[in-house]
């Protein structure tokens, strides 16, 4: 198991390994009863759920004790493998599903993991001043496109911060230039990858470069009926 870590640039102690081991079956055991995700065999796991979010940490420079928001935290990937990689870092796991926060509750206590979790919908928490602009980073490894995501995820970057996309093979930069610019992002760079078993993704590197206007993010109907 180790080489599939190793092969793809991650190295990884022995203690960290076992978190991520206990992670992998506490989160399949309570899969059975709450419906966190459709990857549940060990191999598929390793490749599609923690070397897929730990490997931008390899690709982007984030420095130590940053603060990071994962938004759309769903089953705490990408966050909770990143934690266990670079546990240096302060985690914002956000939510909008109290089933998906109580899972992630559990799971970092059983793993020893410090992490904040907020059960609360992305634009509602974007307007909150605690909130705004205050992490160095924010991660999403969402479906939704990236000019919708990123308007629910730029307002929480600080200036000079970063929103680091994680995403399919599909190019969607140029379709969300013109929503990144408006809310204050610069896209930096598309970094590619392939996973062992073959799947292609793009990590899309966005540097905040200037606040993002008050009026975003808008409602969520708003932003789903007239994407920027």
């Amino acid at each position: 198991m180790n080489n599939k870590y190793s092969e793809c640039g991650i190295i990884l102690s022995e203690d960290q390994l076992t978190k991520l081991d206990k992670l992998a079956s506490y989160m399949v055991e309570y899969n059975r009863n709450v419906n966190l995700t459709r990857i549940t065999e060990p191999d598929e796991i390793i490749e599609k759920h923690y070397i897929d979010s730990i490997l931008p940490l390899t690709m982007v420079d984030v420095p130590r004790g940053t603060r990071v928001i994962d938004i759309g935290a769903g089953a705490g990937f990408p966050s909770l493998p990143m934690k266990i990689y670079r546990p240096d870092l302060e985690f914002t796991l956000l939510d909008s599903s109290n089933k998906r926060i109580t899972y992630l509750d559990s799971a970092c206590s059983l793993l020893g993991l410090t992490c904040e979790t907020i059960h609360a919908r992305g634009e509602e928490l974007g307007q909150n001043e605690k909130y705004r602009e205050k992490y160095g980073l924010a991660v999403a490894r969402a479906v939704a496109a990236l000019n919708v995501l990123s308007e629910y995820c730029l307002p929480f970057v600080e200036v000079g911060g970063t929103f680091a996309a994680l995403k399919g093979e599909k190019d969607e930069v140029s379709e969300a230039e013109n929503a990144v610019k408006k809310l204050g992002g610069e896209i930096e760079s598309v970094k590619k990858y392939t996973l062992p078993c073959g799947d292609k993704r793009n990590l899309i590197v966005i540097k905040k470069v200037s606040p993002t206007p008050q009026q975003y993010p808008r409602v969520s109907a708003k932003i789903a009926k007239k994407p920027l």
